[in-house]
């Protein structure tokens, strides 16, 4: 059996964030929409001693000849070791007999990409037309990968970002301004990136929240995709009654682990007035029906993600002879 061993420099030189990956990732939330996904609940396993956790998810859907088994870890001590504090694998299995066909060495960068990208999807789907102006809290790998996404579905202009460290988000809106061209700049408080902004992302690992109901003006959209796990909270659950549309990419998940949870322990919402993000794609449901609404999408990232950009991933590299065959 030939197994393709592909590392993470093979996979950057051939997955970015562009269109043609995003619509790959979007055809997996479809996929959910059609009820074709088979789609496991998450392992989970915390290393309370190191400050980390790892996640391991799959999903699995038919006429697709292969899916993506992916291990995801977070160790957020590493930067005191000059770390990077995600990292993790994606195993290609095959759909008809079971063998392994491929190992994808990324240390975390596709489900970095595939991330970022669901949040373009969600932007793409539920913010205004004429959105211009991005809000960013936190100053990460995934804060500034989020707002390269976001420039794929709008027009965006400007940009703010928060951080709970200053120099972070000086560092952060200084090195986006030069990637993109367009004027981004830090913000003191979180309640003055949600004055201008039109497209609020929440990414980062809090525990209580960082953006407030009160703060959120009609039009707005939110997308949070920090809470991936038990214990996080980055928004106010009062900002998700305050939606007049509420999507989700799981709602089982959501319900456990997301955003969505906080509210609905609070009896705050209903998980009836929840809507996946792929039966909005499919036609199933309404995303946003008027330029006055606030809309927030919950996600927690789900396995069909990860099947659809390790298949593209793989697809990318076997056109171009990357990777190394061997014999197992």
């Amino acid at each position: 059996m030939t197994i393709r061993i592909l590392t993470e420099g093979e996979l950057r030189s051939c997955v970015d964030i562009d269109r043609e990956a995003m619509e790959t990732v979007a055809s997996g939330f479809r996929g959910l929409g059609e009820g074709r996904a088979v789609l496991p609940p998450i392992l989970r396993l915390d290393v309370e001693d190191a400050n980390g956790e790892m996640d391991v998810k799959t999903a699995y859907v038919p006429g697709l000849d292969s899916f993506a088994l992916k291990v995801s870890t977070g160790f957020f001590d590493n930067h005191k070791l000059g770390l990077p504090s995600l990292s993790g694998m994606m195993t290609l299995i095959s759909a008809h007999t079971g063998r392994v066909e491929a190992v994808l060495l990324d240390n975390g960068y596709l489900t970095d990409v595939r991330t970022a990208l669901a949040g373009a999807i969600a932007a793409d789907t539920l913010a205004r037309r004429d959105a211009k102006v991005a809000g960013i809290f936190g100053t990460g790998l995934q804060a500034r990968l989020q707002l390269r996404a976001l420039a794929l579905v709008r027009p965006i202009e400007r940009a703010l970002i928060w951080g709970r460290d200053p120099e972070k988000a000086a560092a952060c809106a200084q090195e986006m301004a030069a990637s993109l061209g367009i004027p981004v700049e830090a913000c003191a408080e979180g309640s003055a990136v949600c004055a201008e902004a039109d497209i609020l992302v929440t990414t980062t690992p809090a525990r209580s929240p960082i953006l407030q109901a009160e703060w959120l003006r009609p039009g707005q959209h939110v997308t949070a995709m920090g809470s991936d796990a038990e214990g996080k909270n980055e928004v106010d659950p009062q900002a998700l009654a305050r939606a007049e549309r509420l999507v989700v990419d799981r709602v089982s998940q959501c319900a456990r682990l997301g955003e969505l949870h906080y509210a609905l322990e609070a009896g705050l919402v209903e998980e009836t007035q929840a809507v996946e993000l792929g039966d909005i794609l499919v036609g199933k449901a309404e995303g946003r029906c008027s330029d006055e609404e606030i809309t927030f999408c919950d996600l927690t990232g789900t396995g069909v993600q990860d099947t659809a950009i390790a298949l593209f991933a793989h697809c990318r590299a076997q056109a171009r002879g990357l990777g190394a065959a061997i014999e197992a």
